[in-house]
């Protein structure tokens, strides 16, 4: 049976915005033997609101006995009520809830309505303009702030009966104002796509306590676009309806038997329009694809305008109609002092007579010296040229390789909090596009790419085939070359390969289907031994902060990267974090700071895990943490020089802890040294491309730290995992 505590607000010692968890001082209405402090307060803990002083509350919950603070109240819910003393309205007014009303102020107002204020400021909150000497911005920002304050109050207490946290209360609040409570009673779900953060199980579950049967029409059609979106993050765009079916019932958890329930719903959503439907011929087979529609637009759309670049003429096809290309190239080759193999020549020549080509190519094949090439052409005939990768980390490396201008693809369309700036009505001034590193493109960001090309620009593609595929859905670098409808050259020769050195002679290796060389014996690339997946952990920690920087004398910490295949087990992204932090940077003296499970510490490398273009950080990017600021609740990260500031609650939403990361958040980036364990735990991720793509992100060395099986069986598993789209389709009919 839950304790009731009921009393005023003194003061709130600590407040963790990320979560809600708070230290409030209340002085109580009744004297609690044993819990209260020498100056009358008694201690709440929990997950609260934001309280302010002055403020009533009534709380539930239990006492419990601290073995450092004494005896404490644990709150579970709580009811506020608002202040019922002259004393305690100054006070709350006073309290900060908005800026620049303090206890003169406040007094003002408490003299002049009395007892009456309360009721003036829920009922009547104008009259605040009589108050004399309070400003009229005060005045309207005061009676702005109750009103919000009533809202958010009223929506926390209606769904924390629910189990919501007071973090998602206060998101849900701040995207539907007053009308969350009757939004969330009318459906629940609604909150997955509409609230960030909250997504298909938080909601589910909120929906689930109100008393939502599990077969619910609502429950399964918010399934069905739970089910395409998870199947997305997997990289498919689509699903055969009978995927997507049986998808559905295991994620909401339904009893096989409601096959029929769910196929009604998928009939339902796409005779209304919320899905898409479309039949591809699959290996012969006559196959119902289901769509959420931004994928079937994405994909739809981003062909549509291909298609129609392909078959406008170009001021660069005019200008080269009669252009010697032998005598050209050759002119070029010289004055920079550049030799072309006949493959690079051809591929120069397409991308200059064809309006859309493509340029891939393993390590040291030769692709940037031939984008050069192609640069160096369209500035003879004084073309505008745009260069731009996928993420910040590619667009800086591509800026390096060409000493141009790069950019994101997202900045280079001047993306900003409500969508791209160029697109059709807007097209980009730039007769050439080169895109690096394409093998990153998800169709969505293609589609953007596409509304933003003058039909007459060309549109170049360069990147490694062979790499893992984008993290988001498409698989767009592979359709396009399959279509047909660009120029592909695959460069084949090995240039960039210095003698001793096994980088780029194990990449091809594997690629050919080949074990890479792990006798040791070059300059360049190793393996250490250890079949265990614990003990290969606990190695590769040595191998990163003793083994590495004596052998190269280097700082482990800037020079070294972990990367692994899988998150979790002991040789995972996330258990490798830890100790990894631990053993770099792991002394408890250091300024830090706890979010939920985790501590950062000063000197800490954290990875940016979303774009965030107002900050101009974007997924993938890494930084070491500068310092904090616990008076201001912000964290400073040094991101390639610039520092980055980041409020308390931003922490745990963007960044994550990055002495380890994922092969795929390394596409795009390059590291002087890369460890990677490999181990037979990992056997569910060991493909070859997923070796291939981990391997050629090293510029001076490579270590494997693990079991030479597990190598053997990534190299032999050259199994693509199949990406459901139309991407293919639609450029192709």
């Amino acid at each position: 049976m839950s304790d009731s505590l009921t009393g005023v607000v003194e003061r709130t010692t600590f407040y963790n915005p990320a979560n809600g968890y708070s230290v409030v001082k209340i002085r109580p209405d009744q004297k609690q033997p044993g819990a209260t402090a020498r100056d009358g307060t008694v201690t709440v803990i929990g997950t609260l609101p934001e309280l302010a002083p002055g403020e009533p509350v009534e709380f539930t919950g239990s006492w419990i006995e601290d073995a450092k603070y004494g005896k404490q109240f644990r709150a579970e819910t709580f009811s506020p009520s608002q202040p019922r003393s002259l004393d305690g309205i100054r006070r709350y007014l006073a309290s900060g809830i908005v800026r620049g009303i303090g206890e003169a102020t406040a007094d003002k107002i408490v003299k002049h309505f009395g007892e009456d204020t309360i009721t003036i400021l829920n009922a009547d909150p104008d009259r605040l303009r009589e108050v004399r000497g309070l400003k009229p911005s005060l005045a309207d920002k005061l009676a702005k702030a109750w009103a919000e304050n009533a809202g958010v109050r009223q929506t926390m207490i209606f769904l924390q009966e629910f189990g919501v946290s007071t973090k998602m209360a206060k998101r849900i609040f701040d995207h539907y104002g007053v009308a969350a409570i009757e939004t969330v009673k009318r459906n629940p779900y609604v909150l997955a796509d509409e609230v960030f953060g909250i997504g298909f199980i938080r909601a589910d579950q909120l929906a689930r306590s109100m008393g939502i049967k599990p077969d619910a029409p609502e429950r399964i059609r918010a399934g069905l676009a739970y089910a395409l979106n998870h199947l997305s993050g997997e990289g498919h765009t689509c699903a055969p309806r009978d995927v997507l079916t049986r998808e559905a019932l295991k994620l909401l958890s339904l009893e096989s038997g409601l096959e029929g329930l769910v196929e009604q719903a998928i009939s339902e959503q796409t005779f209304r329009g919320d899905l898409i439907s479309e039949t591809f011929d699959i290996g012969g087979v006559s196959t119902e694809m289901i769509y959420l529609p931004r994928f079937h637009t994405a994909e739809t759309k981003a062909a549509k305008q291909l298609r129609a670049v392909n078959k406008t003429t170009s001021p660069i096809q005019l200008k080269h109609k009669k252009t010697d290309w032998d005598k050209l190239l050759k002119k070029l080759s010289a004055r920079d002092h550049i030799g072309l193999s006949d493959q690079q020549k051809g591929a120069v020549t397409a991308a200059l007579t064809s309006k859309l080509s493509v340029l891939t190519g393993g390590p040291g094949t030769g692709k940037t010296t031939t984008l050069k090439m192609v640069l160096e052409a369209l500035d003879e005939g004084e073309f505008e040229v745009a260069l731009a990768s996928p993420t910040g980390r590619a667009a800086k490396r591509l800026s390096e390789a060409t000493g141009r201008q790069a950019y994101t693809v997202h900045r280079l369309l001047g993306y900003g909090g409500d969508g791209f700036t160029y697109d059709e009505s807007a097209p980009l001034d730039a007769d050439f596009v080169i895109v690096d590193e394409a093998s990153m493109l998800d169709v969505q960001l293609l589609h953007a790419l596409t509304r933003a090309l003058k039909p007459e620009a060309h549109l170049l593609l360069v990147g490694d085939i062979d790499q893992l595929p984008s993290v988001g859905p498409g698989n767009v670098l592979r359709d396009m070359i399959e279509s047909g409808l660009a120029h592909v050259t695959r460069l084949e020769v090995i240039f960039r390969q210095d003698e001793g050195s096994h980088i780029v002679l194990n990449a091809h290796r594997i690629n050919n289907g080949d074990a890479p060389f792990m006798d040791n014996r070059s300059s360049d690339f190793f393996f250490f031994v250890n079949t265990d997946a614990t003990a290969a952990a606990e190695l590769l920690v040595d191998v990163v902060i003793n083994r590495v920087p004596a052998k190269f004398g280097v700082d482990p910490l800037e020079t070294v990267q972990v990367i692994a295949p899988m998150y979790r087990g002991p040789a995972g992204v996330d258990s490798l974090n830890l100790v990894l932090q631990k053993a770099l940077n792991g002394n408890p003296a250091l300024a830090h700071k706890r979010f939920g499970d985790r501590i950062y510490r000063t000197g800490d490398k954290v990875m940016q895990t979303r774009n965030n273009y107002e900050k101009d950080v974007y997924n993938g990017d890494i930084g070491r943490i500068s310092g904090f600021d616990f008076e201001e609740s912000t964290m400073e990260v040094v991101v390639d020089g610039r520092y980055i500031v980041y409020e308390f609650n931003e922490v745990i939403e963007e960044l994550t802890l990055a002495y380890c990361i994922s092969t795929h958040k390394s596409q795009g980036s390059e590291y002087p040294i890369v460890v990677m364990p490999v181990v037979k735990q990992h056997y569910m991720m060991l493909q070859r491309n997923l070796l291939y793509t981990a391997i050629t992100r090293a510029k001076q060395a490579v270590v494997l730290v693990g079991d030479k099986q597990a190598v053997y069986m990534a190299v032999n598993n050259n199994r693509v995992t199949q990406r459901y789209g139309g991407l293919l389709h639609f450029l192709t009919e």
